[in-house]
């Protein structure tokens, strides 16, 4: 047969395929608060974002993507000790894992420990008491921790009014040079960030793990007031529902409290709990929000470009996530907080250097799969891509004692699927590896009632508030959800007195507008994923690891 190029072409991605995770890449680990996947890459038709989809086509990009918690400190918490929340017994903001339930080695600590140089800027651990007051200092970070000096006026009245006066409002645009500290704190992230890759590109040193969180599109909603012109407000577009469902359980809402301590949201008068926001403030919302996407999408393509110009592009792994999503007026709801898919759906774009890069001019379409992955498999897939000595082995079912273990696995093989099958030119949906990988991925949220209150504040519950926990399964088709009471003693729900159930059809309703769990042409559904979701994670892990588990 003669050799062709096509054939020279191949065999050269496959030796890649195989051989890409044997050196020791830097690591640039993204994370952008409250991202959904509003991302062009995403075809999501209301964004721009033309850095981070740049970055996607030279990228692995993961459609079914998950947080274990929507709410920041239990989910950063979670993905980078690759530890699920009832395990680290953390729902709130209130504790510091080391101390509430193990000395475990963190993502940053395990690559400190092997030879990297790591530091962290802006929001990576949640601040304050959930890490410790430190970032979790000494055992995760080479040199101290970098938060922006203005990140200090977060909660001050820099946002401008119509009447000249300044509020803390949630609609935010601003002019930087009026604002405290003439800066935005993303903007003092970024600057940071490059000072450490210019020292990085003269240097002879360790590799190194730079983690670099941006702090919007939280709330409030504070950008430069240009992106607002990327997104007309006649652009915008509310959700085809965004009223409260007639079958949504009243413990499943959250009634957007961060949203309602605004100034300019307090002054709609909207009533507590399920009252709307009137849908022309709704638009000037969304439309922020995305301005705001916008904003962090222009500070990534600048970071990637400092990256470039010091030499260090083609030696870096890179991996954008969301630590988890955000409604916009889905179900008549706002922020996270919740168990739907806009709370717990996350980007999740992975670069590996000389492997998924390889594509950009060969496929027009974005190499991606749709299998399901969770933000605690980030830790074991970073540590096998960068080829440490150890990559966590899965944890035992009693790990309080075991320093490094996972409770996800690995997504390496199927990023070797996936550009198998680009080399190979298969483009349909792998049903083969769907079915050997995960056959569902895990999330959670805590309740102190089954009505939505102030006090207790039914989004933010603190420990010792939590009487009842949502736990919620998602496969390929459905999310099934339990509301359950649970045993704030052994961090256990009790399955024998469940208060309300959801499930929504994907193929039916994506959006997850009708809750069908009462509907008794469902009742076996509602019977198979009910025995799923109660068996608990590891018994819907990839069937190469359910012997491993046991």
């Amino acid at each position: 047969m003669p050799v062709t190029n096509e054939i020279i072409l191949h065999s050269f991605y496959l030796f890649a395929l195989f051989s890409a995770f044997e050196s020791k890449d830097n690591i640039l680990f993204i994370v952008v608060d409250d991202l959904r996947p509003a991302l062009g890459c995403y075809k999501d038709q209301m964004a721009y974002t033309p850095n981070i989809d740049t970055l996607a086509k030279n990228s692995i990009l993961f459609n079914n993507a998950y947080v274990q918690q929507a709410l920041c400190a239990p989910s950063r918490n979670s993905f980078l000790t690759s530890r699920r929340p009832d395990t680290l017994h953390l729902y709130d903001f209130y504790s510091y894992w080391r101390m509430a339930a193990g000395n475990f080695t963190t993502l940053p600590q395990h690559f400190k420990e092997n030879g990297y140089h790591t530091k962290t800027i802006g929001k990576i651990f949640h601040p304050g008491i959930a890490s410790n007051w430190s970032d979790d200092q000494p055992y995760s970070w080479s040199e101290a921790p970098y938060h922006p000096p203005t990140q200090h006026y977060k909660q001050a009245s820099v946002c401008p009014q119509p009447d000249g006066t300044f509020g803390r409002n949630l609609v935010c645009p601003v002019e930087v040079k009026f604002q405290p500290g003439h800066s935005l704190p993303d903007l003092q992230s970024l600057e940071e960030a490059t000072k450490f890759l210019h020292a990085q590109s003269n240097s002879t040193l360790l590799p190194f793990f730079l983690a670099v969180g941006f702090h919007k599109p939280h709330v409030p909603l504070k950008y430069p007031t240009k992106y607002r012109e990327l997104h007309p407000l006649d652009s915008i577009h509310l959700p085809s529902a965004h009223w409260r469902p007639s079958f949504l359980p009243t413990v499943a809402w959250n009634p957007w409290t961060d949203l309602r301590e605004r100034d300019d949201v307090a002054a709609l008068n909207v009533s507590f709990p399920f009252g709307p926001i009137p849908d022309n403030y709704a638009r000037l919302v969304i439309q922020s929000y995305y301005a705001a996407v916008s904003y962090i999408d222009d500070l990534v393509g600048q970071l990637l470009s400092e990256l470039e110009a010091a030499g260090l592009l083609n030696t870096t792994i890179i991996l954008l996530i969301g630590d988890h999503g955000w409604s916009m007026a889905e179900h008549g709801e706002w922020s996270k907080y919740s168990n739907f898919e806009v709370s717990v759906r996350v980007p999740f774009i992975l670069r590996v250097p000389g492997l998924t890069d390889s594509f950009k001019f060969q496929h027009k379409e974005y190499l991606s799969s749709s299998v399901l992955v969770e933000l605690v498999d980030i830790f074991p897939t970073l540590a096998e891509l960068a080829g440490l000595p150890i990559v966590p082995p899965l944890c035992p079912v009693n790990s309080s004692l075991v320093k490094l273990c996972t409770e996800g696995v690995s997504v390496v093989p199927v990023i070797q699927d996936a550009v198998f099958r680009k080399v190979q030119g298969i483009e349909t949906r792998n049903r083969y590896l769907e079915r050997k990988w995960k056959t569902g991925v895990f999330s959670q949220y805590p309740r102190p009632g089954v009505f939505p209150t102030l006090k207790p504040n039914s989004d933010k519950p603190r420990l010792k508030q939590i009487k009842i926990m949502g736990y919620s399964l998602r496969t390929l088709r459905y999310r099934y959800t339990e509301w359950a009471l649970f045993d704030r003693q052994n961090f256990k729900p009790d399955w024998k007195y469940v208060i309300a159930r959801e499930l929504y059809d994907h193929q039916l309703d994506p959006a997850e507008n009708m809750n069908v769990a009462d509907r008794s042409f469902m009742s076996e559904t509602v019977h198979v994923l009910s025995k799923q979701l109660r068996a608990g994670w590891r018994y819907s892990l990839p069937k190469h690891m359910l012997t491993r588990s046991n």
